[in-house]
Order: C-alpha cells, then sequence, then structure tokens
C-alpha cells in the first residue's frame, strides 16, 4: 500500500502549501486519512478504487462502535475532500463520499429540574440581599417556573396593561398577556405563589429606583431588565440555593412543561401553556416524562433492581 501512502502525503502537501491551511487542520486531516487507508488496508482495496459501498459500511461500523454523528460527519469531511482532489488530478472517475451523511445525532433533551430541586429555588429567601432585589428575583423565579415564560416573554411585560404593551400581568384575573414567538399573543394562568410574589415586588417597585421604562421587572438604574441580566442572576440565586447545577431561565420553562406533563399528562394543554405552534415541539416532554417513569420504575420495582 506504498501507493496509497504516497497519495496522501501528496493530499496533505496540497493543503498545507497551497490551501495554506493551520498546522493543527493538517494533522486532522491527516488523522482521518490514516482511518481511510486502515480502512481499505482490511478490506483489501486500493484508495483509487475505494467505492460508495466501502465508505457506507464505514460509517456504519463507526456508529456502531459508538462515534458521535457529529465525529462522523468531520472524518467523511476530511474523505470527501480528499477524494475530490483525485478527481480534480484525474485518479479518480467519481467521488465514493460524495452523497455519504452521517447518522443524524439524536436531539439532547432539555434539562429539566427535579420537583424537590424547583420548589427548592422558588422558595429560597437570601436573608442577607438587598430586599428590593430579593423581591425582584423571587418573582422573576416564581413567573418562570409557575408560567412557562420564555425569559424574552418574561423581558417583555410591562408592570401595566397599555395599548403599547407587550405584555402584562392582570393580577386580578390571574392572567398573564404575552407576546410569544412570531408574534403570536397568548394568555397563561398566573399561580397563587407567583400572584403573591408580584405583588410584593410591585408594593417595593416603584420607591427602589426612579423607573424610566413601564417594565415590570426593572434594573437598579431603572431600565427594563434585560435577558442576559436574568440569566446571571438566575445562575447566582440557583446556587446560593445549593442546586447542584447552575439553573437558567429555560431550563426553569422545561421543568414547568415536564411537571404539568407529569401531573396532567395532557400534552395538548401543555402545547398551549407553552405557545408551541407545532405539537411536535411538545412531544420531547413525553420523553422527559418517560425518563421520570423509568427512574421511578428502577427505584421502586423489586424486578427491576440490580444485585
Amino acid at each position: 500500500m506504498e501507493a496509497d501512502a504516497g497519495l496522501v502525503e501528496r493530499y496533505l502537501e496540497h493543503v498545507r502549501v497551497e490551501k495554506r491551511l493551520a498546522a493543527r487542520t493538517v494533522e486532522l486531516y491527516a488523522l482521518d486519512l490514516q482511518k481511510l487507508t486502515e480502512n481499505a488496508a482490511k478490506a483489501g482495496v486500493p484508495l483509487l478504487q475505494v467505492q460508495n459501498a466501502h465508505i457506507r459500511r464505514w460509517v456504519a461500523q463507526m456508529h456502531g462502535g459508538g462515534r458521535s454523528g457529529r465525529g462522523i460527519a468531520l472524518i467523511l469531511s476530511g474523505w470527501r475532500g480528499f477524494y475530490a482532489w483525485l478527481g480534480r488530478e484525474s485518479l479518480v472517475q467519481a467521488n465514493p463520499v460524495q452523497d455519504v451523511r452521517a447518522p443524524k445525532a439524536p436531539k439532547p433533551l432539555p434539562k429539566a429540574l427535579s420537583v424537590d430541586d424547583a420548589v427548592q429555588l422558588a422558595e429560597f429567601s437570601a436573608e442577607e440581599a438587598d430586599p428590593w432585589m430579593e423581591a425582584r428575583d423571587a418573582a422573576i423565579v416564581e413567573l418562570l417556573y409557575g408560567c412557562g415564560l420564555r425569559v424574552g416573554e418574561l423581558v417583555g411585560l410591562d408592570a401595566q396593561a397599555s395599548r403599547e404593551a407587550r405584555g402584562w400581568v392582570d393580577l386580578e384575573a390571574g392572567e398573564a398577556h404575552v407576546l410569544g414567538k412570531g408574534s403570536k399573543r397568548r394568555t397563561v394562568p398566573v399561580g397563587r405563589k407567583a400572584i403573591e410574589a408580584l405583588r410584593h415586588w410591585l408594593k417595593v417597585r416603584t420607591p427602589g429606583v426612579a423607573a424610566k421604562d413601564p417594565a415590570l421587572f426593572l434594573g437598579r438604574h431603572g431600565q427594563r431588565l434585560s435577558a442576559q441580566a436574568i440569566w446571571q442572576r438566575l445562575k447566582q440565586r440557583s446556587l446560593q440555593a445549593g442546586l447542584a447545577t447552575p439553573v437558567h431561565p429555560h431550563m426553569l420553562r422545561h421543568s414547568f412543561a415536564s411537571h404539568v406533563l407529569q401531573s396532567s399528562g395532557d400534552l395538548r394543554a401543555v402545547q398551549e401553556l407553552l405557545g408551541h405552534a407545532n405539537i411536535g415541539t411538545t412531544q420531547v416532554y413525553t420523553r422527559l416524562d418517560f425518563q421520570h417513569l423509568a427512574k421511578a420504575y428502577d427505584a421502586a420495582h423489586p424486578r427491576a433492581k440490580r444485585k
């Protein structure tokens, strides 16, 4: 297979000198082509005679060996570039990698808190914190977890309803009116704990700062709190509350959806509450719900426990 080694060296020289790729990129190409050469040697076929079926078989072997779809895609990209160069050199008539794609990586499940952790965060009170910021942050947590709002929907809320308001909370009716994705409006119920937290926050909101914005949630300078600021405050609060993992706003939205589904089993209701246009987006929470059930089964069923 000396001829194969020579082809690889010529190609690496080409990308190093003519394409001026970084040294680390050339090293990665070399590793990918080493794997290609090893596969071809095991199959008893020269690199110039590798066919589409060979590539597909090797992809299946990598996937079966546990390599991720992203990792396989990167390898295929290196192989595809090599055979494209061989084609330009008139050494092969067709690129055997051209129509081969890596297996799709499964979509990661959204991270959700356990019910206990969510309640621990919601009930946490930073005793030594500034009372003004404590009231605001507590109300933010209650709304995110209690209503399943997106962080953009939360920051868009105004303290009072108006024609210009993107969203607002009607405390008497126990409803939040929000502007979601695609400029679609929806109304979601607001629970008792969230209403209590909001009433307390509204009492101290204006006395705490000179409000320069009609926003429900303000920063220290009287302007609408940004999504980034909420991310930072929530991360800090979750760590202070003793949670093992830093919490972000979307994690509370996922927790809301997962916990409502676990209790009600009503996927359509969860879809409406979250403002999903397609129920397929909401169905990911059935997987989270199954994981919850599977863990409960493994922990409780006498025939499921491992010795």
